[in-house]
Protein backbone atom coordinates (compact mmCIF):
# COMPACT_ATOMS: atom_id res chain seq x y z
CA UNK A 1 0.00 0.00 0.00
CA UNK A 2 1.10 3.47 -0.94
CA UNK A 3 -0.19 6.27 1.35
CA UNK A 4 0.56 10.17 0.48
CA UNK A 5 -0.64 12.20 3.64
CA UNK A 6 -0.69 16.04 3.34
CA UNK A 7 2.12 16.09 0.62
CA UNK A 8 3.46 19.90 -0.62
CA UNK A 9 6.64 21.03 -2.67
CA UNK A 10 7.97 24.17 -2.88
CA UNK A 11 10.51 24.88 -5.39
CA UNK A 12 13.60 27.50 -4.97
CA UNK A 13 12.19 30.83 -5.42
CA UNK A 14 8.68 29.74 -4.11
CA UNK A 15 7.10 28.00 -6.97
CA UNK A 16 4.84 25.71 -4.85
CA UNK A 17 4.38 22.63 -6.98
CA UNK A 18 1.95 20.59 -4.62
CA UNK A 19 -0.14 21.74 -1.84
CA UNK A 20 -1.62 19.39 0.26
CA UNK A 21 -1.75 16.47 -1.39
CA UNK A 22 -3.37 13.24 0.21
CA UNK A 23 -4.31 9.80 -1.45
CA UNK A 24 -3.77 5.68 -0.87
CA UNK A 25 -3.02 3.11 -3.58
CA UNK A 26 -3.57 -0.38 -3.12
CA UNK A 27 -0.86 -2.95 -4.11
CA UNK A 28 -1.21 -4.21 -7.92
CA UNK A 29 -3.09 -0.67 -8.60
CA UNK A 30 -3.26 0.78 -12.09
CA UNK A 31 -3.33 4.75 -11.15
CA UNK A 32 -3.85 7.52 -13.94
CA UNK A 33 -2.27 10.68 -12.82
CA UNK A 34 -3.70 13.71 -15.00
CA UNK A 35 -3.72 17.41 -15.32
CA UNK A 36 -2.44 20.30 -17.52
CA UNK A 37 1.44 20.44 -18.02
CA UNK A 38 2.65 21.81 -14.87
CA UNK A 39 0.08 20.77 -12.73
CA UNK A 40 2.30 18.62 -10.97
CA UNK A 41 2.39 15.25 -12.30
CA UNK A 42 5.96 14.78 -12.48
CA UNK A 43 6.51 16.13 -9.10
CA UNK A 44 4.29 14.23 -7.20
CA UNK A 45 5.51 10.53 -9.20
CA UNK A 46 9.46 12.06 -8.42
CA UNK A 47 8.51 12.69 -4.56
CA UNK A 48 7.32 9.45 -3.95
CA UNK A 49 11.28 8.20 -4.66
CA UNK A 50 12.29 10.98 -3.48
CA UNK A 51 14.01 11.96 -6.71
CA UNK A 52 12.24 15.40 -5.85
CA UNK A 53 12.85 16.37 -1.70
CA UNK A 54 9.45 16.75 -0.51
CA UNK A 55 8.96 20.19 1.64
CA UNK A 56 6.17 18.49 3.98
CA UNK A 57 4.07 15.37 4.72
CA UNK A 58 5.00 12.25 4.85
CA UNK A 59 4.70 9.26 1.97
CA UNK A 60 4.28 6.02 3.24
CA UNK A 61 5.29 2.89 1.10
CA UNK A 62 4.50 -0.93 3.20
CA UNK A 63 4.63 0.95 6.11
CA UNK A 64 7.83 2.19 5.50
CA UNK A 65 8.21 6.33 6.30
CA UNK A 66 10.10 7.10 2.58
CA UNK A 67 10.21 10.89 3.31
CA UNK A 68 12.19 9.51 7.25
CA UNK A 69 14.43 7.07 5.22
CA UNK A 70 18.17 7.77 5.18
CA UNK A 71 20.08 7.57 1.84
CA UNK A 72 21.25 3.85 2.83
CA UNK A 73 17.93 2.85 3.41
CA UNK A 74 16.49 4.72 0.06
CA UNK A 75 18.67 2.96 -2.11
CA UNK A 76 16.97 -0.45 -0.64
CA UNK A 77 13.95 1.53 -1.32
CA UNK A 78 14.47 2.27 -4.90
CA UNK A 79 15.21 -1.32 -5.76
CA UNK A 80 11.87 -2.05 -5.64
CA UNK A 81 10.32 1.33 -7.55
CA UNK A 82 10.92 1.06 -11.15
CA UNK A 83 11.04 4.32 -13.36
CA UNK A 84 10.16 4.90 -16.89
CA UNK A 85 10.37 8.24 -18.30
CA UNK A 86 9.11 10.36 -20.78
CA UNK A 87 12.76 11.06 -22.59
CA UNK A 88 13.68 7.70 -21.85
CA UNK A 89 16.68 8.72 -19.87
CA UNK A 90 19.00 5.93 -21.52
CA UNK A 91 22.82 6.47 -22.16
CA UNK A 92 22.35 6.71 -26.05
CA UNK A 93 25.88 5.70 -26.55
CA UNK A 94 26.03 2.52 -25.05
CA UNK A 95 24.03 -0.20 -26.25
CA UNK A 96 20.48 -1.37 -25.29
CA UNK A 97 21.77 -4.86 -23.16
CA UNK A 98 23.87 -2.15 -21.04
CA UNK A 99 21.24 0.23 -20.45
CA UNK A 100 18.96 -2.49 -19.65
CA UNK A 101 21.36 -3.84 -17.23
CA UNK A 102 21.61 -0.35 -15.41
CA UNK A 103 18.58 -1.55 -13.41
CA UNK A 104 20.51 -3.85 -11.67
CA UNK A 105 22.77 -1.27 -10.43
CA UNK A 106 21.40 -1.47 -6.61
CA UNK A 107 22.00 -5.32 -7.37
CA UNK A 108 25.20 -5.54 -7.58
CA UNK A 109 29.00 -4.77 -6.06
CA UNK A 110 29.45 -1.05 -7.40
CA UNK A 111 33.07 -1.53 -8.44
CA UNK A 112 31.73 -4.90 -10.95
CA UNK A 113 29.05 -2.08 -11.95
CA UNK A 114 31.64 0.77 -12.70
CA UNK A 115 33.77 -2.23 -15.22
CA UNK A 116 30.31 -3.27 -16.65
CA UNK A 117 30.66 -6.57 -15.33
CA UNK A 118 27.19 -8.17 -14.15
CA UNK A 119 26.46 -12.38 -13.22
CA UNK A 120 25.11 -14.51 -15.89
CA UNK A 121 22.04 -14.72 -14.56
CA UNK A 122 21.62 -10.58 -14.73
CA UNK A 123 22.69 -10.98 -18.62
CA UNK A 124 19.86 -13.97 -19.10
CA UNK A 125 17.48 -11.57 -17.44
CA UNK A 126 18.28 -8.70 -19.39
CA UNK A 127 17.57 -10.27 -22.68
CA UNK A 128 14.45 -11.86 -21.04
CA UNK A 129 13.04 -8.55 -20.14
CA UNK A 130 13.96 -7.32 -23.75
CA UNK A 131 11.84 -10.32 -25.25
CA UNK A 132 9.27 -9.25 -23.34
CA UNK A 133 8.82 -5.87 -25.05
CA UNK A 134 9.78 -7.49 -28.13
CA UNK A 135 13.42 -5.99 -29.28
CA UNK A 136 15.83 -8.72 -27.91
CA UNK A 137 17.34 -8.39 -31.35
CA UNK A 138 18.18 -5.12 -30.87
CA UNK A 139 20.29 -5.82 -27.51
CA UNK A 140 23.93 -5.16 -29.20
CA UNK A 141 22.56 -2.08 -31.07
CA UNK A 142 23.38 1.50 -29.64
CA UNK A 143 20.43 3.38 -27.95
CA UNK A 144 20.67 5.61 -30.44
CA UNK A 145 20.02 4.24 -33.23
CA UNK A 146 16.20 3.06 -31.58
CA UNK A 147 13.62 4.91 -32.50
CA UNK A 148 11.44 6.61 -29.78
CA UNK A 149 8.81 3.10 -29.33
CA UNK A 150 11.52 1.13 -28.69
CA UNK A 151 14.01 3.29 -27.12
CA UNK A 152 11.01 3.24 -24.56
CA UNK A 153 10.94 -0.35 -24.49
CA UNK A 154 14.58 -0.12 -23.12
CA UNK A 155 12.77 1.96 -20.41
CA UNK A 156 10.79 -0.37 -19.65
CA UNK A 157 13.03 -3.33 -19.97
CA UNK A 158 15.56 -1.10 -17.43
CA UNK A 159 12.74 -0.89 -14.94
CA UNK A 160 11.80 -4.62 -14.60
CA UNK A 161 15.49 -5.10 -13.80
CA UNK A 162 14.88 -4.16 -10.89
CA UNK A 163 11.97 -7.11 -10.33
CA UNK A 164 9.85 -3.91 -8.61
CA UNK A 165 6.74 -3.58 -6.71
CA UNK A 166 6.10 -0.41 -8.10
CA UNK A 167 6.52 1.27 -11.25
CA UNK A 168 6.22 5.46 -11.76
CA UNK A 169 5.80 6.40 -15.42
CA UNK A 170 6.12 9.78 -16.15
CA UNK A 171 4.64 11.04 -18.68
CA UNK A 172 5.66 7.53 -20.43
CA UNK A 173 3.99 8.19 -23.95
CA UNK A 174 3.72 11.90 -24.75
CA UNK A 175 6.30 12.02 -27.11
CA UNK A 176 4.94 8.78 -29.21
CA UNK A 177 2.35 8.67 -31.95
CA UNK A 178 -0.99 7.34 -30.94
CA UNK A 179 -0.36 3.84 -32.06
CA UNK A 180 3.00 3.77 -30.19
CA UNK A 181 1.69 4.89 -27.24
CA UNK A 182 -0.84 1.83 -26.85
CA UNK A 183 1.41 -0.48 -27.60
CA UNK A 184 3.74 1.17 -24.48
CA UNK A 185 0.24 1.09 -22.76
CA UNK A 186 0.06 -2.46 -23.23
CA UNK A 187 3.42 -3.49 -21.70
CA UNK A 188 2.68 -1.41 -18.93
CA UNK A 189 -0.86 -3.06 -18.46
CA UNK A 190 0.95 -6.66 -18.95
CA UNK A 191 3.46 -6.06 -16.43
CA UNK A 192 0.30 -4.45 -14.15
CA UNK A 193 -1.94 -7.94 -14.67
CA UNK A 194 0.41 -10.34 -15.09
CA UNK A 195 3.17 -9.62 -12.35
CA UNK A 196 0.81 -7.46 -10.12
CA UNK A 197 3.17 -4.60 -10.36
CA UNK A 198 1.73 -1.34 -9.24
CA UNK A 199 1.85 1.24 -11.43
CA UNK A 200 1.61 4.75 -11.19
CA UNK A 201 1.11 6.70 -14.71
CA UNK A 202 0.80 10.42 -15.78
CA UNK A 203 -1.55 10.84 -19.16
CA UNK A 204 -2.24 13.75 -21.05
CA UNK A 205 -4.98 11.86 -23.03
CA UNK A 206 -8.27 10.44 -21.56
CA UNK A 207 -8.96 7.80 -24.00
CA UNK A 208 -6.02 6.00 -22.50
CA UNK A 209 -6.66 6.85 -19.03
CA UNK A 210 -10.19 4.98 -20.05
CA UNK A 211 -8.78 2.06 -21.56
CA UNK A 212 -5.60 1.16 -19.12
CA UNK A 213 -6.55 2.96 -15.69
CA UNK A 214 -8.00 1.43 -12.42
CA UNK A 215 -8.29 4.33 -11.14
CA UNK A 216 -7.86 8.19 -11.82
CA UNK A 217 -6.37 10.88 -9.36
CA UNK A 218 -6.05 14.55 -10.88
CA UNK A 219 -4.10 17.79 -10.25
CA UNK A 220 -4.74 21.27 -11.04
CA UNK A 221 -1.85 24.07 -10.10
CA UNK A 222 -0.34 21.29 -7.75
CA UNK A 223 -4.17 20.51 -5.71
CA UNK A 224 -5.92 17.26 -5.92
CA UNK A 225 -8.79 18.25 -7.74
CA UNK A 226 -10.21 14.26 -8.40
CA UNK A 227 -9.96 11.36 -7.17
CA UNK A 228 -12.35 8.16 -8.63
CA UNK A 229 -13.02 5.87 -11.69
CA UNK A 230 -12.09 6.92 -15.12
CA UNK A 231 -16.08 6.49 -15.70
CA UNK A 232 -17.15 9.07 -13.21
CA UNK A 233 -15.14 12.14 -14.98
CA UNK A 234 -17.95 13.64 -16.41
CA UNK A 235 -17.85 17.21 -17.88
CA UNK A 236 -18.35 19.00 -15.01
CA UNK A 237 -14.91 17.41 -13.33
CA UNK A 238 -13.09 17.58 -16.43
CA UNK A 239 -13.72 21.68 -17.02
CA UNK A 240 -12.39 21.28 -12.94
CA UNK A 241 -9.09 19.31 -14.32
CA UNK A 242 -8.63 20.54 -17.08
CA UNK A 243 -9.84 24.54 -17.37
CA UNK A 244 -13.33 26.28 -18.42
CA UNK A 245 -12.45 26.47 -21.81
CA UNK A 246 -10.80 23.17 -22.36
CA UNK A 247 -11.79 20.36 -25.20
CA UNK A 248 -12.78 16.96 -24.24
CA UNK A 249 -11.17 14.68 -26.84
CA UNK A 250 -11.71 11.04 -25.91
Amino acid sequence: MLKVQNLTKIYDGGVQALTDVSFEVPNGQFLAVIGLSGSGKSTLLRCINRLVEPTDGKIFWNDVDVTAASEDDMRFIRRKIGMVFQHFNLVSRSSVLTNVLAGRLGYVNPFWSLINKFPKSDLDKAMHELGRVGIADKANNRADELSGGQQQRVGIARAMMQDPEMILADEPVASLDPVLAHSIMTYLEQINQDEGVTVLCSLHFLDLVHRYADRVIALNEGKLVFDGLPQEIDDQKFKDIYGRDAERVG
